[in-house]
C-alpha cells in the first residue's frame, strides 16, 4: 500500500467543520491503496470541541503530533476575552460590536502572522517532518487549507525532497471572502501573493472545493486544478430518523456570520405571523444578527448555540426547511458551505440565499432539493414558503446525484489524483 504524509492543523478532538475534510479523507484513504501518516499540533487552540469524531480516526494509523505556538492567549487577554471563550472566524461572527482592540488584533494577525496565525509552526515542523521522512519515506504528501501555514510547511518539504504533493484548498488563499477583512497593508499583500504562487508552482496538483474557485485560481496562475467537493459522510446519519414536530421548523445549523445576515427572510417570516412557524438556530451567532432575531415578534425562535454536530445533524433531520445562506462577497459564485452535503443528505427541502447562478443553486438545482432566491427577493421568499407549507411544493430530492457527493466517493478522487502525481512522477525520472 503506497503511504501518503497528510498535513493538517485541524484534527480530534477539534469540533466544527472545517475539521471534517481531512479526516474524512483520512478515514477512506485505506479503502483506495493509500496508507495515511497524519502530521498535526499536539497542543492547537481549537475554537470548540467535540470527541465525537475520534470515532472516524482509523485504526492503527500513525499520528504525528508537534507543539504549535498561537498567539491566541495573547489575543484573548488584550480583548478583554475570556480563556475558554470561542475566537472563531471573528471578522464574520462577532460576539460584541469590533473594538479598537479587535481591530488592532485583526491587522497584526493580517499583516505579522503570514499566511496566518500559525505561520510559527511552519519551521519546526518543516525541521521534523524532513528528519522523520529520511527514515520513513512516504510516496505522496497531501495538505488542506486553509490555514495555509499547512500548505507551506509542504511548499518547503516539495522543494527539498521533490516528493510529489497535492495542496487542498476548502477556501482560497488571496481570494477568499475575508481577506480583506483581515487588514492587510501592501508589503503583507505583496508576502502573501509571493508566497500563494512559490505554492502554486511547487504544487504536483491542486483542489478546491468549488468549480468557481477552480476558475478563480486558474485566473491568478495556479495549474492542474481539480474540485473535490465537501461531501457528507454515509455513516454520520446511520440511527438518524425524522422527530415529530407541532411546529413547521426552519433550521440553520453553524456560523450564522454578519457576511450571510438574512435580514429580509426574516422580515418575511415575520410578517406571515404564523404561530406555526419556528425557527431553530445552532452554531456561532454574530452579534448584530442575533439582534435582529430577538426582535422578531411574530415568529418563535429556539436558539441553540453551539452544540455536538450529532445534535446538530439530527435537527437538521428534523426540519421542515433548511436556511441556506451563502456570504455576501466577491467570491460568493463559489461557496460551497459544508453544511450544504449534510442538508442535501437529510433529502429535506432546503432554500438558499444569495446568487441564483452560484455554485450551490446549482448544486440544489441538480439534487431536486429546493431552490435558491436573491437575499432581497421577498416575494419568491414567501411563494416558496406558502408552497412548502400548503404542500405543493414538488420535492423529489434525487438520491444518486446526492449519493455523488459522499466522503467515500470524494476520497476516492483524491486517491485517483494520489496515483496520477506518483505516477507522473515516476515516468519524469524514467
Amino acid at each position: 500500500m503506497k503511504k501518503v504524509l497528510v498535513i493538517s492543523y485541524y484534527w480530534p478532538p477539534a469540533g466544527g467543520i472545517t475539521v471534517l475534510r481531512t479526516l474524512k479523507i483520512v478515514k477512506y484513504l485505506r479503502e483506495f491503496g493509500w496508507e495515511p501518516i497524519v502530521y498535526v499540533p499536539s497542543n492547537a487552540h481549537y475554537p470548540y470541541l467535540d470527541r465525537e469524531n475520534e470515532k472516524d480516526i482509523p485504526q492503527g494509523i500513525t499520528i504525528l503530533r508537534r507543539p504549535i505556538i498561537e498567539p491566541f492567549k495573547m489575543f484573548k487577554f488584550l480583548t478583554g476575552r475570556g480563556k475558554d471563550q470561542p475566537l472563531n472566524s471573528i471578522v464574520q461572527v462577532r460576539e460584541k460590536k469590533s473594538s479598537f482592540l479587535d481591530k488592532i488584533g485583526i491587522w497584526i494577525r493580517g499583516n505579522f502572522f503570514i499566511p496566518d496565525a500559525r505561520a510559527l509552526w511552519i519551521k519546526p515542523s518543516v525541521k521534523f517532518l524532513l528528519s522523520y521522512l529520511k527514515e520513513n519515506p512516504v510516496d505522496a504528501i497531501f495538505t488542506d487549507g486553509p490555514p495555509h501555514t499547512n500548505t507551506y510547511i509542504a511548499n518547503k518539504l516539495k522543494q527539498k525532497t521533490d516528493i510529489p504533493w497535492l495542496s487542498d484548498y476548502q477556501d482560497p488563499w488571496t481570494q477568499v471572502d475575508y481577506y480583506s477583512m483581515l487588514l492587510i497593508g501592501k508589503r503583507a499583500d505583496r508576502i502573501h501573493k509571493s508566497m500563494e504562487q512559490e505554492c502554486f508552482k511547487n504544487a504536483d496538483r491542486i483542489t478546491i472545493a468549488s468549480p468557481s474557485w477552480k476558475r478563480d485560481l486558474e485566473d491568478v496562475g495556479a495549474r492542474n486544478v481539480e474540485v473535490i467537493y465537501y461531501g457528507y459522510d454515509e455513516s454520520d446519519f446511520q440511527g438518524l430518523k425524522k422527530e415529530p414536530s407541532e411546529y413547521f421548523d426552519i433550521v440553520h445549523i453553524g456560523l450564522l456570520g454578519i457576511d450571510r445576515y438574512p435580514e429580509d427572510f426574516f422580515q418575511v417570516l415575520e410578517s406571515l405571523n404564523d404561530p406555526k412557524i419556528r425557527l431553530v438556530i445552532a452554531g456561532q451567532v454574530d452579534v448584530e444578527v442575533q439582534k435582529g432575531l430577538e426582535n422578531l415578534k411574530n415568529v418563535t425562535v429556539d436558539f441553540r448555540g453551539t452544540i455536538p454536530r450529532k445534535e446538530a445533524l439530527q435537527l437538521a433531520m428534523n426540519a421542515d426547511l433548511l436556511l441556506l445562506p451563502i456570504n455576501k462577497a466577491e467570491n460568493a459564485e463559489g461557496r460551497l458551505p459544508g453544511k450544504l452535503y449534510e442538508y442535501l443528505r437529510t433529502y429535506n427541502p432546503i432554500l438558499g440565499l444569495g446568487s441564483i447562478s452560484g455554485d450551490s443553486a446549482q448544486i440544489i438545482e441538480q439534487t431536486s432539493t429546493g431552490s435558491t432566491v436573491a437575499y432581497d427577493d421577498k416575494k419568491s421568499q414567501e411563494e416558496f414558503l406558502a408552497k412548502l407549507m400548503s404542500g405543493t411544493l414538488s420535492h423529489s430530492p434525487d438520491r444518486q446525484q446526492i449519493g455523488s457527493f459522499s466522503n467515500k466517493n470524494q476520497t476516492k478522487k483524491i486517491a485517483q489524483h494520489l496515483d496520477g502525481i506518483v505516477a507522473s512522477e515516476k515516468s519524469d525520472k524514467d
